[in-house]
């Protein structure tokens, strides 16, 4: 009986061969096959990328997020400049007022400078005049007293 088996599958596999039912199945059986190869390959290439997109949406969420940072930086930076608006107005204005008291204070003691320049120079035109009448003075009480020939400039 069992060899009665054997020899039916054998012609049944030959009536398939022969018909072209064995080959369609085998054809078949390798385009799908192929298309789950496809598909693994699709899956795999896919899930390669997912890493590299995972990657670039964190760098795109971190860019947002520092740009919304430096947003608010911004806006502050502005609050305040803004409240100390005042404060710098006052504060250039007391400086202006400082410097021009500063000015007034110099000007008041170039002109005492000057003042005492010329009083120094006064005095040292007296000193000089003086020395130069004591000077002459003992120039004409020494000539008297010399001889005649001898000439005094």
């Amino acid at each position: 009986m069992k060899k009665l088996l054997d020899f039916g599958r054998k012609a049944m596999f030959y009536v398939r061969v022969l018909s072209g039912y064995e080959e369609r199945r085998i054809r078949s059986f390798r385009l799908q096959m192929e298309e789950r190869l496809q598909k693994a390959q699709a899956k795999k290439e896919a899930l390669k990328k997912v890493p590299e997109q995972i990657i670039l949406s964190e760098v795109r969420k971190m860019v947002e997020d520092m740009q919304a940072l430096n947003k608010k930086l911004e806006e502050t930076e502005a609050a305040i400049e803004e409240y100390f608006k005042p404060i710098d107005q006052e504060a250039h204005m007391i400086m202006k007022m400082q410097l021009d008291s500063e000015e007034t204070k110099m000007k008041e003691l170039m002109k005492t400078m000057q003042q005492q320049a010329l009083l120094e120079r006064d005095e040292a035109e007296k000193l000089a005049n003086i020395r130069n009448n004591v000077s002459k003075q003992e120039i004409q009480e020494q000539s008297p007293s010399k001889s005649p020939d001898t000439d005094v400039p």
